[in-house]
């Protein structure tokens, strides 16, 4: 008994070993286990696949690549994303009307965007065309839209806030401009401006300061549009002078709303599951430039100290081939005299040294801006695009004197003797009342608001001017000197009306009469 155990155990260690080594030939190498068929040879098969999981499974789904937007684009979109969403959030605080006006806004800017996208895909279409048009289309009914909600609420408390929303969003006109459209802006944006510091005058004593805030990031918003258009359009919207028609880039973009598509073709979507490939080794490195010779010295040397053989290389020159020796050598060839470098007796003279150029205006040191009452004077200047207004209380005795000033408001309270202002653009002047007058020389892009009396203004050299009279200053006079586009805002008849502009006329006839030399404004009709 014991020795049939015995044997059955032999038995077992033999098989357990036969089988271990089975295991440990299939481990060692690629072919999966044996398997034995029904007929009882042995296959081989390949390890199946491991399953795919299921549609709920947790397991993350290869990523689609992001899209490249370009970078004039991806700009926008930060515009889009801080000062405008800014803005936003405010009007969204104050509510009703003005949160409806901020809404069709915000589709202006949107609209934009997507003009400014296709401007990176397509060629640019003429101007005035059918497909031009279609481009502008969603922007100019956006800008309608901001301009009915002005035109629909007249109450009196709404009227500046929504009359400056829909001045500052004419600016996005700029796109159809094709010299300096960062300027456009700047000056479009200065009629809201007007409308803009009434608000802030109104509220600036209040304790909510929503109003406030809200005001100044409307400024922020197109402060930075001019900046980004400065930036990337300098010279007006860049098209791809290589790109695909215009409506067919309108196409793409509105159907793919992230704009994946670079120069006018989409970006196709890797499979799902495709393993991408490995990168490819790294380029071998560049052989190092071959290091110049240094020249032999000694061999120089060795070659100067030949003496009188030292020239026998060179080529005898005959006295025919001379053109100070051969008169005829002149007249077929002459040589062009210089008659600035010869002197009245025939020397040669040295030329003139070149003038001294003035330093561009980046490279001149920037003033510090200065506030100051000296006496009874106040002096301002050299204030270049503050973010507040600047402001003073005068009083009847004081004179002002502002010079300097770039892209600057500048508030008078009280009723001041004078002002003069030289050589500032793009500065904004508001007044109480004044006892003489208010003289403005070389001031392009200025503007003034009256909201007492005012006697006289004197303007010497300014090209382009807004002044917003009151009803208490329709007795004021202006003399002109060199301007042009010089234009009078008449008050209203009645609270919640519209100003009336009334250029001031820059042509006229001259004719001689009985002797006497006779000017009169030249009226245009029709």
């Amino acid at each position: 008994m014991a020795a049939n155990n015995m044997n059955n155990l032999t038995t077992l260690i033999k098989r357990l070993e036969a089988a271990t080594s089975r295991l440990e030939d299939i481990a060692s190498t690629s072919v999966g286990p044996e398997t034995t068929t029904a007929n009882g040879s042995v296959s081989s098969a390949v390890p199946p696949a491991p399953p795919m999981p299921p549609s709920g499974s947790t397991a993350s789904a290869p990523a689609e690549p992001v899209a490249v937007l370009p970078p004039s684009v991806e700009a926008f979109d930060v515009l889009l994303n801080t000062e405008l969403k800014a803005w936003l959030d405010l009007s969204a605080k104050l509510g009703g009307v003005i949160d409806g006006q901020a809404k069709a806004v915000k589709q202006a800017f949107d609209a934009q965007r997507v003009f400014l996208l296709v401007a990176t895909k397509a060629k640019k279409p003429d101007m005035g065309s059918p497909k031009y048009m279609d481009l502008l289309k969603d922007i100019t009914q956006a800008m309608t839209k901001v301009s009915d909600v002005r035109q629909s609420n007249r109450e009196p408390a709404l009227k500046d806030p929504l009359s400056m929303v829909a001045d500052g969003v004419d600016t996005l006109s700029w796109i159809t401009i094709e010299s300096k459209p960062a300027d456009h802006v700047t000056e479009l944006f200065g009629g809201a401006q007007m409308y803009g510091n009434k608000v802030l005058k109104e509220y600036k004593e209040k304790p909510d300061r929503t109003n406030v805030e809200w005001v100044q990031a409307y400024y922020k918003l197109y402060k930075s549009l001019a900046a980004y258009v400065k930036q990337f359009h300098l010279t007006g919207v860049a098209w791809n002078k290589n790109g695909i028609d215009a409506s067919e880039a309108l196409k793409q973009v509105k159907s793919s709303p992230a704009g994946a598509a670079t120069n006018g073709a989409p970006a196709s979507p890797a499979p799902a599951g495709a393993i991408p490939p490995p990168p490819g080794p790294p380029p071998p490195p560049m052989p190092p430039a071959p290091k110049a010779k240094a020249a032999d010295m000694g061999a120089v040397f060795s070659a100067l100290n030949q003496g009188e053989n030292v020239t026998k290389g060179l080529k005898k020159v005959d006295q025919s081939q001379m053109t100070h020796k051969n008169p005829s050598l002149r007249a077929t060839a002459p040589v062009p005299e210089r008659s600035s470098s010869i002197d009245s007796i025939g020397r040669s003279k040295s030329p003139a040294p070149p003038g001294k150029k003035p330093k561009p205006q980046s490279m001149r040191t920037k003033k510090p801006s200065r506030k100051e009452l000296d006496g009874n004077k106040w002096i301002i200047e050299h204030f270049d695009a503050p973010g507040d207004i600047v402001e003073i209380d005068a009083e009847i005795n004081h004179s002002i004197l502002i010079s300097g000033c770039k892209s600057t408001t500048i508030r008078i309270n009280g009723k001041a003797n004078a002002i003069s202002l030289d050589n500032s653009s793009r500065t904004s002047l508001i007044i109480d009342s004044l006892v003489s007058s208010v003289d403005v020389i070389k001031a392009p892009n200025f503007a003034l608001q009256v909201l007492g009396a005012l006697p006289t203004v004197l303007l010497d050299q300014v090209d382009g001017a807004q002044i917003y009279l009151s009803k208490d200053s329709l007795a004021t006079e202006v003399f002109t000197s060199k301007c042009t586009s010089i234009n009078i805002n008449l008050p209203p008849e009645e609270d919640g009306g519209d100003y009336t502009e009334a250029p001031i006329p820059e042509q006229f006839r001259s004719y001689i009469k009985n002797g006497q030399l006779l000017s009169e404004i030249v009226e245009h009709s029709g």
